[in-house]
C-alpha cells in the first residue's frame, strides 16, 4: 500500500514519534532519524552537556490530563503518574509509547542528519551521519520534527563578564552553585526554574527581568491551572483572556508586591511563566528580584537603576533560535522572522514538506502534534486534501495570530493550545483516536 512513497521523519521525540506512529498506522512506508540512542528527545536527561535541556528537578509545566496523547494517555501508561509529571516519568511514557506501537523497529539511532535537499524532481535527498561516515538517500517526503529547544540564543550587553556565564541548556543541577553569589537571567518558565533550584545552595540568587511577566501557579482551587483554562475555553479568546487575567490577580496579586517588574502587556501577548516556588522564594528573601542590566564589569553587574553587585555565576535563560541546520537557509530559514506555514505545519510551496510540533502554545505541545500528524497522515494516505488556497492561509498565519504578541523572535510560533486543537480537529474523522494500530513490518 502507497508503495510509491518513501517518508522520512527527522527526529524521534515525543513529536517525531507520534509522526511515525501515524503514519505506520496508515501503512505508509516512513523510518526516522535520530542523534540519540532513544526515543524521548530532550527529556532524555543526562549530566553532560548535550541535546537535552532538561535538569535533574525538571517536572512539566501542563497536566497531565492536556499533555497525552489521545492513543496512549497517562492512564493508559500508569494511572498514578503524578499531575505533573518528572523528566523521568515522561521519558519513560514516550519510550512505552513507541514500544506499544512498534516504533523501533522503523528508527534509526545514532543518525544525524546534516543535510536536506530538494532533488531535481522534486524529491529530498538526506544525507546523515553514523558512526563517522556520511550516507545519502532519497525520500518523496519529508517530516520535520527536530524540536525547537535546543540552540541557545545568548543575550548581548555592554562590557564583559569575567565570571561564570552558561545558557540554561547546560544547566543540569544546583549542586555547582552551592555558596555562589549567581544571577539569573530571564522571566521564562526555565529561568524561574532555575532561580528557584540555585537558591537551595547558592549564597544568594537574583533574577533580572527586563520586562514583566505574569507567574501562574500550578494549582487553582485545588485542580491543575490549565484544567480551570479548559472550563472556559468555550468563552472567546479575549473575553477568556480577560477573565483569567483577574483570576491571577486575586489568586497571586500584582508583581509589585514582590518587588517584581510590573506587568505591561495583555494576557497572551508574552508567554505566561508556570511556577509555584519563584514567589514563595522570593518573600523568604532566597531570590531577589532586579531590573534589567545595563552593562557588565569584570564581575560586577550594574543594572539599570545603578544598583551594583558581585556576582561568580550568570546563567542565561534566554530562549533559543527556531533553527533547521540541514536545510539551506536560501530554502529554509525561519530563526528571526515569521512562520508562515498553515496550521503551522504546511508550507505554502513545497508540498511533500511538513513540520510536526513546531509551535508554542500556552499549554503542551504533544497534543497538537499528534492531531497534526494525524492530518498529515491521511493526506499522505489519499484520505483528504489540503486546502486549494495555502498560500493565503500560509500568510493569515502570521497576519492574524491567535494572540497579537510583543515582537521578539520567541514569539513567532505561539498558538492558543484549545483553538489550535479544534482547527486540526475540523481535518479529522470523529474517530480519529486509533490505539491499536495494526502489526507492520519493519522498514528501515
Amino acid at each position: 500500500m502507497h508503495e510509491s512513497k518513501k517518508i522520512a521523519v527527522i527526529g524521534a521525540g515525543p513529536s517525531g514519534i507520534t509522526a511515525l506512529k501515524n503514519l505506520l498506522d496508515k501503512g505508509l512506508n516512513a523510518v526516522a532519524f535520530d542523534r540519540n540512542a532513544d526515543v524521548g528527545g530532550n527529556w532524555i536527561y543526562s549530566e553532560n552537556e548535550s541535546h537535552s535541556s532538561v535538569f535533574e528537578t525538571t517536572h512539566i509545566i501542563s497536566s497531565k490530563t492536556l499533555s497525552q496523547y489521545a492513543d496512549f494517555t497517562f492512564d493508559d501508561f500508569d494511572p498514578e503518574i503524578a499531575d505533573y509529571p518528572s523528566h523521568d516519568e515522561l521519558r519513560r511514557y514516550f519510550q512505552a509509547y513507541a514500544a506499544k506501537f512498534g516504533l523501533y523497529d522503523h528508527i534509526r539511532f545514532g543518525v544525524l542528519v546534516s543535510h536536506c535537499e530538494r532533488t531535481q524532481n522534486g524529491n529530498w535527498e538526506i544525507s546523515f551521519e553514523k558512526d563517522g561516515d556520511l550516507y545519502h538517500e532519497t525520500f518523496t517526503h519529508l517530516v520535520v520534527c527536530n524540536g525547537h529547544h535546543w540552540l541557545p540564543r545568548w543575550p548581548n550587553y555592554p562590557g564583559n563578564f569575567t565570571g561564570e556565564m552558561l545558557h540554561s541548556h547546560s544547566f543540569k543541577k544546583a549542586a555547582p552553585f552551592e555558596g555562589k553569589r549567581v544571577l539569573v537571567i530571564g522571566g521564562g518558565n526555565s529561568a524561574c526554574d532555575v532561580a528557584v533550584e540555585t537558591s537551595r545552595v547558592s549564597e544568594i540568587t537574583a533574577i533580572s527581568w527586563r520586562r514583566g511577566y505574569r507567574i501562574i501557579p500550578k494549582f487553582f482551587f485545588g485542580q491543575p491551572s490549565d484544567k480551570i483554562g479548559e472550563k472556559s475555553s468555550w468563552i472567546p479568546l479575549k473575553i477568556r483572556s480577560f477573565f483569567f487575567d483577574i483570576l491571577l490577580k486575586i489568586m497571586v496579586g500584582d508583581n509589585k508586591l514582590y518587588g517584581l517588574r510590573e506587568v505591561e502587556t495583555k494576557f497572551g501577548e508574552v508567554h505566561p511563566t508556570i511556577n509555584d516556588e519563584l514567589l514563595y522564594k522570593i518573600r523568604h528573601g532566597k531570590v531577589k528580584p532586579r531590573l534589567d542590566i545595563k552593562r557588565f564589569e569584570g564581575n560586577k553587574v550594574i543594572f539599570e537603576n545603578d544598583l551594583v553587585e558581585e556576582f561568580d555565576s550568570i546563567i542565561a535563560c534566554t530562549g533559543y533560535f527556531l533553527s533547521h541546520p540541514f536545510f539551506d537557509k536560501e530554502l529554509i530559514d525561519y530563526s528571526s522572522g515569521p512562520v508562515p506555514l498553515y496550521l503551522k505545519m504546511f508550507h505554502p510551496e513545497i508540498n511533500n514538506l511538513y513540520f510536526i510540533g513546531m509551535f508554542q502554545p500556552l499549554g503542551c505541545i504533544w497534543p497538537g502534534a499528534e492531531l497534526q500528524s494525524k492530518v498529515m497522515a491521511r493526506e499522505l494516505a489519499g484520505e483528504w486534501s489540503r486546502p486549494e488556497n495555502i498560500k493565503e492561509l500560509c500568510e493569515r498565519e502570521v497576519s492574524k495570530p491567535h494572540y497579537q504578541q510583543i515582537n521578539s523572535p520567541r514569539h513567532t510560533i505561539t498558538v492558543d493550545y484549545h483553538k489550535f486543537k479544534k482547527d486540526l480537529e475540523k481535518y479529522l474523522p470523529s474517530e480519529y483516536i486509533s490505539k491499536n494500530p495494526p502489526k507492520l513490518t519493519a522498514k528501515t
